[in-house]
């Protein structure tokens, strides 16, 4: 047995089904030993792009999603993607080739530190020295992969040690790991901050999108009733129809759903992550807030709070909620403000203009996908639409990056996406900026086969740094651009690409697409006005006064 066959059986023995990335000379033993095993190479065409989707991955199961690159450029290539899952929480595994370490034939060709360069973006980087060591190495690379919070592992495997003959080694069981949950007095500090507040606010942040807790949070906001607001990567987390959502805090303060944050003289919030942009600002003179989560709280200049809740968040919040079910009589003191804030933010929903309006853009998206669809953004200004506007209503179905914010995972998301629920629709939403970031990943999709819509809002500009230039006073310059045919580069790869000449064509173009099946590609131009009127216009002004 090579110690390339001894890690491939360790990948399998972690539940590995599929690897991701652009092989290289330095793995080719890597990659035969993939040959003759069950996880199947997904080869990208970019290593960016692998590493987007392993993240994903990880996203959206909680399993460690896999990622492959050769030394020097190729695994440099994953850094971008190293730091989406870092500053996203993802669990993911890069694992990437090097020179021999016993001799180097080739000098110091091609060679870069790649565990020095991964060890800021990583959780973990370490080079495996010895082909005997790779089954606990990769045992132990999972298991702090998914620990709280999850993040990226690198592992370098130099080509003399994946070649080395070694007998055969055992390989490392997993085994559950049950986290403590808060401590009863803990316990008992939150339950009396939340019977005495007399406008409670529940919030969910990033943390509280994890797979495993959707149940968990529905259930204690159903049995708390207090009305709940969440962040952008926080969307989602509780399941639709309990009338208990206010909004969505897609920016950071005097937003219409602050009308409710800055009235609120309890915050409870559960799994916020401040790697995200602030949902809302803290000050002297501000509400006291509780922070929930599997980790204690970090504490920023806008995020400080008053009293935590730390442990497993589901249990933990299941005995919260025996302490308060039936004893809150002021839990929906701010639920009338709902109807009002929903109400501004569905304004002009349907409006016909053409180029399209971000509002008809969300709502018509909104109208095609069914509740279990998915919708992955790609990073630009749309983004604030969707996280305002676009209403979930199961956990993980808009997919948004709002902590490293990179342009270019939209589609890679998308596909990952679409390989792991094959019977759901999965719209891959990306402004002209961003889609050509990563957009040979079209032959990859088309290749595998996949089911998958992909949206380009274009408007021939780098849309939301346009936006910030504009409302900071700058001269429009240095932000435009041309576009391909997009159609026409569509149907170069074997997809089939079409463009909307007017706003009731969106709708129709969608639903025809997903019907039709493949690869599908759809541009729409869209108007961006709208951002100054409602995203700048109406929210100027003082800011309100607390009650």
């Amino acid at each position: 047995m090579k110690g390339s066959d001894l890690l491939v059986s360790a990948l399998e023995n972690e539940g590995v089904e599929w690897i991701f990335g652009v092989p290289g000379e330095e793995t080719l033993d890597i990659v035969e030993s993939l040959r003759r095993s069950r996880i199947k190479l997904i080869v990208t065409r970019h290593e960016q792009a692998g590493a987007f989707m392993a993240a994903t991955h990880g996203r959206l199961t909680g399993r460690p999603g896999v990622c492959l690159a050769t030394l020097g450029p190729g695994a440099l290539n994953l850094a971008t993607g190293a730091a989406f899952a870092l500053l996203g929480a993802m669990p993911m595994v890069m694992i990437t080739g090097q020179k021999g370490i016993m001799n180097r034939k080739q000098a110091r060709f091609q060679v870069v530190d790649i565990v020095a360069a991964m060890t800021p973006l990583t959780k973990m980087a370490r080079q495996i020295v010895s082909a005997t060591t790779i089954p606990s190495i990769v045992r132990d690379a999972f298991r702090l992969a998914q620990q709280e919070r999850p993040g990226p592992i690198h592992l370098e495997l130099p080509e003399d040690v994946a070649a080395e003959r070694v007998p055969d080694v055992p390989l490392v069981k997993s085994h559950p790991i049950d986290i403590p949950v808060a401590n009863p007095a803990a316990l008992e500090r939150a339950a009396e901050l939340i019977l005495k507040a007399e406008r409670p606010l529940v919030m969910l942040g990033a943390a509280a999108s994890r797979p495993f807790l959707a149940d968990a949070l529905s259930d204690f906001v159903h049995r708390v009733r207090i009305p709940y607001v969440n962040t952008q990567m926080g969307k989602g987390s509780v399941a639709g129809g309990s009338n208990l959502y206010i909004g969505t805090a897609a920016l950071s303060e005097r937003d219409y759903v602050h009308q409710a944050i800055d009235r609120a003289d309890l915050i409870i919030a559960i799994g916020h992550d401040t790697v995200e942009k602030p949902p809302f600002i803290m000050g002297p003179k501000g509400p006291t807030v509780l922070h929930v989560g599997f980790l204690p709280a970090t504490v920023e200049e806008v995020f400080f709070p008053h009293a935590e809740l730390i442990g497993d968040v589901g249990p933990s919040l299941e005995l919260l909620a025996n302490r308060l079910e039936g004893r809150l009589p002021n839990a929906g003191a701010l639920l009338p403000l709902r109807s009002r804030i929903l109400a501004k933010i569905a304004d002009r929903a349907e409006e016909s203009r053409f180029p399209l309006t971000p509002q008809r853009i969300v709502h018509d998206v909104r109208q095609v996908m069914p509740e279990d669809g998915i919708v992955c953004l790609d990073n630009g200004m749309y983004k604030i639409w969707f996280a305002r506007n676009y209403r979930t209503r199961v956990a993980n179905t808009l997919l948004l990056d709002n902590a490293l914010a990179t342009m270019g995972a939209g589609l890679p998301a998308a596909m990952m996406a679409a390989m792991l629920y094959p019977q759901r629709r999965v719209l891959a939403v990306c402004g002209d900026g961003g889609f050509l970031m990563n957009s040979q990943e079209m032959e990859t999709a088309v290749r595998l086969h996949l089911n998958l819509v992909v949206l380009i809002l274009e408007d021939k500009a780098y849309g939301m740094i346009r936006w910030k230039q504009a409302t900071d006073g700058f001269a429009d310059f240095g932000m435009t651009f041309e576009n391909p045919d997009f159609p026409a580069y569509a149907d170069a790869y074997g997809a089939k690409g079409s463009r909307v000449a007017s706003a009731e064509d969106l709708a129709p173009a969608l639903e025809s697409s997903f019907r039709g099946g493949g690869v599908r590609l759809i541009v729409a131009p869209i108007d961006y006005s709208e951002n100054s009127r409602v995203l700048v216009d109406e929210l100027r002004g003082p800011a309100p006064k607390r009650e």
